[in-house]
């Protein structure tokens, strides 16, 4: 509970005396107060309104703050760690909606909740920024290997019909979606555009300078081959001519010989150098995986979790492209 005051401590009776001295204070104050004091109360006007605006998850709130710096109010509405592929929406997200002046979202169908959400927010004035705009999806470049019967029989839990959307991890695709989300912040908020131009100036400079480091870094080694446990890096694949040649659904528990078996054999088929999983990922078959296939497993980062400074976007790339050489050279 907020305590809005001081409470008086049960079984003590408060004196008039204070209260008084309080009062004679205050009205020496008024009285003794000069010319300039009173000239600088009057210009204290309340701050004006900050355009509040919504973003679905962590690398979209990291570009939209790096765009928004402090002009505006950014929130994020699926909280870092969290599968933003099967979120379900919660009351505190619909009331985040319903008085937000901007949403902004990855789009590519990735935010499945946000439709239904949007709906019963019921906010005319919303405008919503699809920062995949101008972006041209592809589909998975690479074959999906289903290791477990279970697997085979259902649909992949975030089947992509509009095309993949991890584009965030492609700095070239990233600097789009700054684009976009610079641009319909100007036109929510043109009061604000020089902020916006500025900011996602500076930011664009320094994707731009990740670009030409992952190129110079990867030309070393065309067409390095790797499997992952996760489809979340075709544009990164394709954008620095490595070669994506699978990824391997696995079960994440009560594993079977026969599952096993399955990814091991999916894995040797296609001669790979390196296997890749993800932060937090502890699966007994991905070890098990890289002992039997005499394979480092090294662990490439989706961003989908992290500190929520928009630095960071940079720090994790980074980490990323030290990881791709060591598994590729």
């Amino acid at each position: 509970m907020v305590r809005t005051g001081i409470e008086p401590k049960k079984g003590r009776r408060r004196s008039g005396i204070l209260p008084l001295i309080a009062l004679l204070i205050l009205s020496s104050f008024g009285c003794n107060q000069s010319p300039t004091d009173k000239k600088a109360v009057s210009q204290e006007q309340p701050s004006a309104k900050k355009t509040k605006i919504v973003t679905t998850f962590l690398p979209i709130y990291w570009f939209t703050k790096a765009v928004a710096g402090d002009v505006a109010e950014v929130e994020i509405l699926v909280p870092p760690g969290t599968e933003v592929h099967e979120y379900q929406a919660k009351p505190e997200n619909v009331k985040a909606i319903a008085t937000a002046n901007i949403l902004v979202k990855n789009g590519l169908g990735l935010e499945e909740f946000l439709e239904e959400t949007v709906k019963n927010a019921q906010n005319p004035k919303l405008t919503e920024i699809d920062t995949s705009k101008g972006i041209k999806p592809v589909k998975e470049i690479s074959p999906i290997v289903k290791t477990s019967k279970e697997d085979k029989d259902h649909d992949h839990d975030h089947e992509h019909t509009s095309g993949n959307p991890h584009i965030w991890l492609d700095p070239l695709m990233a600097k789009q979606q700054v684009i976009n989300i610079r641009d319909g912040l100007i036109a929510a908020d043109p009061q604000n555009k020089a902020t916006y131009e500025a900011n996602s100036a500076a930011y664009i400079q320094k994707l731009d300078q990740l670009n030409s480091e992952f190129q110079q870094t990867l030309q070393k080694y065309p067409n390095c081959t790797f499997v992952t446990f996760h489809d979340a890096y075709p544009y990164l694949a394709q954008r620095y001519k490595l070669k994506q040649v699978a990824v391997v659904e696995i079960p994440e528990d009560q594993l079977s010989p026969t599952d096993v078996q399955n990814a091991v054999n999916a894995v040797k088929k296609y001669q790979v150098k390196a296997l890749f999983t993800e932060p937090g990922t502890d699966n007994k078959l991905l070890k098990s995986l890289s002992q039997d296939l005499k394979l480092n497993l090294q662990t490439l980062d989706s961003l989908e979790n992290g500190e929520t400074d928009p630095q960071h976007y940079f720090q994790a790339m980074k980490a990323n492209l030290q990881t791709l050489e060591a598994a590729c050279k």
